[in-house]
């Protein structure tokens, strides 16, 4: 019969093992550390490899989400609840933004203009707030805007050129423009419709505002020459 080892014995043991494992990787991160300051193109030749992983990645969801639009395509283009600018227009660009996000309000301008310049752009605008609750605020008056008929576009402009937007002015704002006070909070219409936009932005993808969707492409960010291309290729025959 072999002699059992007391609770002290194997303690021992395994703090030993322990510091044999930990003396051997400290050992080998010595060595790995050794390495790579003789051979720093390692590490950049990893980096670009992780880019190109992620990359691939990336344009795997997208492709994905893109093949996704023509099911989606009523949601996105025509859904009566959101505000169009240009409703007669031929080439539809669907805009997903939040009021407070830095690079909504880089495009908001250009945007504008290209609704003023180019009549043949429909251009469908969708409230996605994702900077919280003062993002969420925004979006209910500019859904009571919308409902009043007011100026919704204006509203657009106002909040997207405050630097920054806060509670106190949204009310004040959306009110000038036309919604009505009673109608600016919070109620079972204007959350469903926040609730069916955040659905259908997460169908496609994206992972930040502002998003874009032309014909079957997705963009995201404030690259207006990129969705002027996208903008001119859907405007093609047969795009």
């Amino acid at each position: 019969m072999k002699p059992r080892l007391t609770a002290a014995v194997m303690a021992a043991l395994a703090l030993s093992a322990c510091q044999q494992d930990a003396q051997s990787d400290k050992a080998f991160g010595e060595r790995v550390r050794a390495y790579l300051l003789a051979h720093p193109e390692v590490l950049e030749e990893a980096s670009q490899q992780l880019q190109v992983n992620q990359d691939a990645k990336e344009a795997a969801a997208m492709k994905k989400a893109e093949a996704q639009i023509p099911a989606l395509r009523a949601a996105i283009e025509r859904d009566p609840r959101d505000f169009v600018a240009n409703p007669n227009g031929k080439i539809t660009v669907t805009e997903f933004y939040d009021y407070r996000c830095p690079h909504c309000k880089t495009m908001a301008p250009k945007l504008v203009a290209l609704i003023h310049g180019h009549p043949e752009i429909r251009l469908v605008f969708k409230e996605m707030p994702i900077f919280g609750a003062t993002s969420e605020h925004a979006s209910y008056a500019a859904i009571a805007v919308k409902k009043a008929g007011g100026d919704y576009l204006g509203l657009y402009q106002t909040f997207m050129a405050a630097q920054p937007l806060e509670d106190a002015a949204i009310d004040k704002i959306a009110i000038t423009d036309g919604a009505k006070a009673g109608d600016i909070a919070p109620n079972a219409a204007n959350t469903a419709q926040l609730a069916a936009t955040n659905t259908l932005f997460n169908k496609l993808a994206l992972d930040g505002t502002p998003g874009f969707v032309v014909g079957d492409r997705i963009l995201s960010g404030d690259d207006i020459m990129a969705l002027s291309a996208a903008i001119k290729s859907a405007g093609k025959p047969n795009s």
